[in-house]
């Protein structure tokens, strides 16, 4: 019996189920034949607004022309040499652009990849070279990539079934999540809590003094928008001093203006010694960076790090211009207003719904948690999901985040009109209500 596909929508989707493999990921189903600003285009030629950016790649928008004008310059004077081969000037250029807006004390230096996870890969290898030590610690709900040693990073169990074994000397502690795990007590009494654990992981997993490096993600991304408290950074900050341990900040998901700064540490009165970064700095183009104190940096011996791919001339050229877009628009300030806008919307939400246990995040870096009955440990994973599809049927891409799938995160390009904001938050809401009173 044969069956009669009805858009051209459902024959992509029906191309993709046939040609590419189940293991890659499909957060929703939109299809995309164009994009600009906050906009995508289906293969139906539905209008559907953005609140997933890319997965936090687009906060500059889609295809913004500057960008756009910048890509095909520099394709049409070359596309690839290799900066192991030929030193180009836009890799320069780029370097010396992020350590101006992300200095890491008086000498910092920067190398370029490809990919976040490259991102990271790279910064271990140099916290390992710098320290002379092998272990790593990284927090319950990480997302660090899927490379080997960042899937060993990374905390859902689900992104690692059968990929196993995983890289060894890499040991977790929790995240400092007051929401899930405060159970009511004073911020204050928490958060030297989440610190005792910290320095107990020396009695009872790794020894201080074997350890290169803590990986943290100030706020988490995939993890479901979790941020750090200031106090318990800073106790994190002296804890890795104390004992010479490099601190590594991912700031691959939350960089660039997303939480209303270049990088989520500088809204804390901490520093650290790397710091990664890929995704929204250039605007889609596979681009990624280790920036750091530069004698951190210089201890990696010549040719331990990078690649054939590291730092692609038109990659560098997406990433100046988009760096140049963001201050001319201010996306910093710009990221703020949508930050708080969103955040008033879901706080309003969570009055009517009590299904949201917990709205949460820093500038534009808004999430709702939906739980069961208030508790913070009974995960919604199906109303979430069937959000997301409820949301998508009235033009609205959305994404899910969290290790139970039940996080709402809004990722929206900074540069979405008041008016798109609104109308992708009237259909959250109006699905939201719909969804839970035909629940009860």
């Amino acid at each position: 019996m044969s069956v009669t596909v009805r858009t051209n929508g459902e024959a992509l989707l029906a191309r993709r189920r046939r040609a590419v493999a189940n293991g890659v990921g499909a957060y929703n189903i939109a299809t995309a034949v164009s994009a600009s600003g906050a906009v995508i285009i289906d293969a139906d030629g539905a209008e559907l607004i953005d609140f997933a950016g890319g997965i936090g790649v687009v906060n500059a928008g889609h295809c913004p022309p500057s960008v756009v004008a910048a890509i095909v310059d520099q394709a049409q004077r070359f596309l690839h040499t290799s900066f192991n081969v030929a030193t180009y000037e836009p890799y320069v250029a780029l370097c010396e652009k992020l350590i101006d807006l992300l200095p890491h004390g008086p000498r910092t230096k920067a190398m370029l990849v490809s990919t976040g996870a490259e991102a990271v890969e790279n910064a271990v290898k140099i916290a390992r070279q710098s320290t002379g030590r092998q272990a790593v610690l990284c927090y319950t709900d990480a997302y660090h990539g899927r490379t080997m040693m960042a899937m060993s990073l990374t905390s859902k169990t689900g992104y690692k079934l059968g990929c196993g074994p995983f890289a060894p000397e890499v040991y977790r502690v929790p995240y400092p999540n007051c929401y899930r795990n405060g159970n009511g007590i004073a911020p204050e009494r928490f958060v030297a809590d989440q610190l005792r654990l910290l320095q107990e992981c020396g009695s009872n997993q790794v020894v201080p003094d074997q350890l290169a490096a803590v990986i943290i993600e100030l706020v988490q991304g995939e993890g479901g928008f979790n941020v750090a408290p200031p106090a318990y950074v800073s106790g994190l900050r002296r804890f890795c001093d104390e004992h010479g341990i490099l601190l590594i900040c991912d700031e691959i998901q939350s960089g660039f203006a997303r939480t209303g700064s270049w990088a989520t540490w500088q809204h804390y009165d901490v520093t650290p010694d790397l710091s990664t970064y890929a995704k929204s700095m250039g605007s889609g183009m596979p681009i990624a960076a280790v920036v750091g104190r530069a004698e951190v940096m210089d201890a990696a011996k010549p040719s331990t790090i990078g690649g054939t791919y590291i730092g692609n001339p038109v990659s560098c050229a997406a990433a100046l211009a988009t760096i140049e877009l963001m201050q001319s628009l201010d996306l910093n300030a710009r990221a703020l207003v949508v930050g708080d806008r969103i955040r008033e919307r879901f706080l309003q939400l969570q009055e009517q719904v009590p299904a949201i246990g917990d709205v949460r995040g820093l500038g534009a870096m808004i999430a709702m948690e939906l739980v069961h009955d208030g508790d913070p440990h009974r995960p919604d994973t199906e109303l979430c999901a069937r959000l997301l599809a409820a949301c998508h049927e009235e033009g609205l891409v959305l994404i899910n985040a969290g290790v139970f799938k039940n996080i709402i995160r809004v990722l929206c390009p900074l540069v979405i009109t008041d008016d798109q904001l609104d109308r992708g938050l009237d259909i959250i809401d109006r699905q939201m209500h719909r969804l839970t009173r035909k629940a009860a």
